[in-house]
């Protein structure tokens, strides 16, 4: 039984992960697109023979505007959208819940929050706050529009309520320690402009605001907002023994403790270096930080700014 649902995944040479994903997809979509950035492996090719439709478009620089372009440019034709990273796949039990309760929401809710479990090294990490993460992955068609945002972006609602699933998708991508550090090493690019926007305010950007009790990514953003306020380089080491010692993420193991070192302490320090980095050769000047950002990291962001507009 399929659902009026489609779903949008960005891949770029996913062929180790996009089979598991789009099979996971299978008993609930109507359509599956994939928005491709010119992959070199088989990705298109598996994703076409599992009947998933395959457009293809240049990445743009960042998550957010690629999946923008695929809101905009694919023809969806369903009353409701998932999002869901190639390296992710959804549990027989979401799916089951989906088919169920999907058609038997309320006129008034637009978008639904999943849980998301994420497995590291073949272990589900469980503590640390990292267990449960909620997302809002499913939205009404016309009701949700993507954060335009380097880092962390999030599908934001035009309108109405949400709701909660009981049962989660899972993130476990099987790329390996060198692929996640290459990756990371990108993130830290894009998330140190993020922080730096924040302050010099170089895009104007449309960003969920930050509330202790407003949603769960309104939450989200008021926790960042304090992790911001915290000075350079003390901030990832209260970060780290608030995860692993306060959060527990200590009871995930030798797994647990490689994964809590290096998304909660080092990428957050590795994040903090970059805008040490900016400022040591730009200094504090916004047009000086701006060139240093384009001539070291090849990223223009006010041309970025431009093409938003």
């Amino acid at each position: 039984m399929t659902q009026d649902i489609s779903v949008i995944i960005l891949t770029f040479n996913e062929e180790k992960h996009i089979e598991r994903c789009i099979k996971s997809l299978l008993p609930f979509t109507k359509e599956i697109f994939i928005v491709d950035s010119n992959s070199t492996d088989k990705t298109v090719e598996i994703a076409e023979s599992l009947g998933a439709k395959v457009y293809k478009n240049k990445w743009p620089g960042n998550h957010a505007k690629q999946f923008q372009w695929g809101l905009d440019n694919c023809l969806i034709k369903t009353k409701w959208i998932m999002k869901i990273d190639a390296d992710e796949y959804v549990l027989p039990e979401l799916a089951s819940e989906i088919n169920s309760k999907l058609n038997t929401l309320d006129n008034d809710i637009s978008g639904i929050y999943i849980k998301r479990r994420l497995y590291f090294l073949d272990r589900w990490i469980k503590n640390g706050g990292y267990y449960p993460v909620w997302l809002l992955r499913i939205w009404r068609s016309g009701h949700g529009q993507m954060e335009q945002r380097w880092m962390d972006e999030h599908i934001k609602l035009t309108s109405g309520n949400t709701v909660e699933f009981e049962n989660d998708l899972v993130d476990d991508n099987k790329n390996g320690l060198t692929a996640w550090t290459e990756k990371h090493n990108s993130y830290a690019t894009k998330e140190a402009i993020d922080g730096l926007n924040k302050i010099y305010n170089f895009v104007d950007a449309d960003i969920e605001e930050g509330k202790l009790f407003g949603t769960k990514i309104e939450r989200k953003r008021w926790l960042r907002q304090k992790y911001d306020s915290l000075p350079l380089f003390v901030r990832p080491i209260i970060y780290f023994h608030y995860r692993y010692f306060f959060k527990l993420g200590f009871l995930d193991g030798k797994q647990g403790f490689i994964w809590h070192f290096l998304q909660g302490f080092w990428y957050r320090f590795y994040i903090d270096a970059k805008i040490y980095e900016i400022y040591h050769n730009a200094g504090k000047d916004k047009n000086a930080i701006l060139k240093f950002i384009k001539d070291k990291y090849n990223i223009d962001v006010l041309q970025r700014k431009k093409e938003d507009e």
